[in-house]
């Protein structure tokens, strides 16, 4: 019973940790050399959530070319690509 229990604790702690860690790191900075454009992402290759709400992930965009979904492209290429810099209005 009582080795039992250490396990089961030293499991715990482990689990623990893990999370806090996860939760310090925060999220990544972007490249300065990068900008955000919206409506060029293809569906699944999105950088983040959606402007809309319509998901909160990477990788979640369900549509090619969604005005909500955006990816990091390189500075100044955005319009280029057909993309916008400002997310839609809601």
């Amino acid at each position: 019973m009582e080795k039992q229990l250490l396990i089961q604790s030293a499991l715990a702690s482990m689990l623990a940790f893990g999370a806090l860690s996860a939760s310090q790191a925060g999220p990544v900075a972007p490249d300065p050399g990068k900008d955000k454009c919206y409506g060029i992402a293809k569906a699944g290759q999105n950088d983040c959530a959606s402007a809309s709400g319509s998901h909160s992930c990477a990788g979640t965009a369900t549509k090619d070319k969604d005005p909500g979904d955006w990816k990091y492209v390189e500075k100044g290429t955005c319009d280029k690509m057909g993309g916008m810099m400002m997310p839609p209005k809601k």
